[in-house]
C-alpha cells in the first residue's frame, strides 16, 4: 500500500494482522524485550513511559529510542532516533485488541513527519519487511508462548546477484523448490536442520523459505536471500524455544557462522 499523508506533513503507513493467544500473551511477544527477541531481533525494552528501547540487528547496525505510551497489554508507542541516516524521528504505535477464538488483532503504524517525499520509500520497506518476522510471531505464539527462546542469525556480503547466492545456499541446505508443508533435512554437510516449511517468499529482490524446526530442537528457521544495493546478502536466522534454547544456541551459532562463511566465501558477522 503507498504512504498516506495528510497536510500537517505526517506520513505513515499501517498494517494489521491476526495472531493466536490472549491479550497477555499477545502484549509480552510484541512489547516487551524478550518477547520481541523470541520472533524479531535481539531487542531491549524499559517497561515505562520514557524508557529507553533498543533493537539490534547485528553487523553493527543498531536503532534506539524512548517510549512515548505504555499501556499494558493494550498499547505502545515509541520513537525511533537516527534510525536511517539524516531521517526524522519515525514513531510507531503497536495496539494489541482482542479477537474471538483466543486470538488478538495487531494493529502497527510507522509514521514520521516531513515536507518532502524522501522517505517515503523507507516508510514502505517497513510494511514490506514485517510479513515474514509476523509469520515466526504466530508460530511462536501458537506453539511456544512464554517459553524461553534463544536466536542465532549468521549473515554474510558479496559482490553479485542474490540469485545465483540463492542457488547456492537452498542447495547446500535442500531447499530449492521446497513447498509449505514439506518436511526438508539439511545434508550432513552442513550444521543440523530440519523441518517441516511453513512459508516460501520470493519477489524481485529477495528470497526465503521458513522451517517449523523439530532438529536440532524446536523453534523457527529463515534462510534467506536479498540484495541491497549491488551486493548480495544471505541470511540464516534460528528461533529456539525451551528450557535448552540458550545452549543449543550457544552451539549452533559458530557452526552456522563458519559454514556460511565457507560456502559463500565471505567474512561471516553475527
Amino acid at each position: 500500500m503507498p504512504v498516506k499523508k495528510d497536510a500537517s506533513g505526517r506520513r505513515w503507513v499501517e498494517m494489521e494482522f491476526v495472531v493466536p493467544g490472549g491479550p497477555e500473551h499477545v502484549w509480552h511477544a510484541v512489547a516487551t524485550g524478550p518477547g520481541m527477541s523470541a520472533w524479531f531481533t535481539p531487542t531491549t525494552v524499559e517497561e515505562r513511559v520514557g524508557g529507553a528501547i533498543r533493537f539490534d540487528f547485528g553487523d553493527g547496525a543498531a536503532s534506539s529510542g524512548t517510549v512515548l505510551e505504555w499501556e499494558p497489554p493494550r498499547r505502545l508507542v515509541y520513537e525511533e532516533y537516527c534510525w536511517n541516516g539524516d531521517a526524522p524521528p519515525v514513531a510507531t504505535e503497536v495496539v494489541v485488541t482482542p479477537h474471538y477464538g483466543d486470538r488478538c488483532v495487531v494493529r502497527m503504524v510507522h509514521s514520521l513527519t516531513s515536507s518532502t517525499d524522501d522517505w517515503d520509500d523507507q516508510l514502505e520497506s517497513f510494511e514490506t519487511g514485517w510479513p515474514g518476522f509476523f509469520e515466526v510471531l504466530r508460530i511462536y505464539l501458537r506453539h511456544h508462548a512464554g517459553q524461553p527462546a534463544a536466536a542465532v542469525h549468521a549473515v554474510v556480503h558479496q559482490p553479485g546477484e542474490q540469485a545465483d547466492m540463492w542457488h547456492t545456499l537452498s542447495t547446500a541446505l535442500d531447499l530449492a523448490g521446497a513447498n509449505v508443508g514439506e518436511r526438508r533435512e539439511a545434508p550432513p554437510a552442513s550444521p543440523r536442520l530440519a523441518g517441516v516449511v511453513e512459508r516460501v517468499h520470493q519477489d524481485a529482490r529477495s528470497r526465503e523459505v521458513m522451517l517449523r524446526l523439530d532438529e536440532p530442537t524446536e523453534g523457527v528457521a529463515v534462510v534467506g536471500t536479498c540484495q541491497p544495493g549491488d551486493q548480495a546478502s544471505g541470511v540464516v536466522s534460528l528461533f529456539f524455544y525451551g528450557a535448552d534454547a540458550a545452549q543449543t544456541a550457544a552451539g549452533e551459532r559458530p557452526k552456522w557462522n563458519a559454514w556460511l562463511a565457507d560456502l559463500l566465501r565471505a567474512p561471516a558477522t553475527t
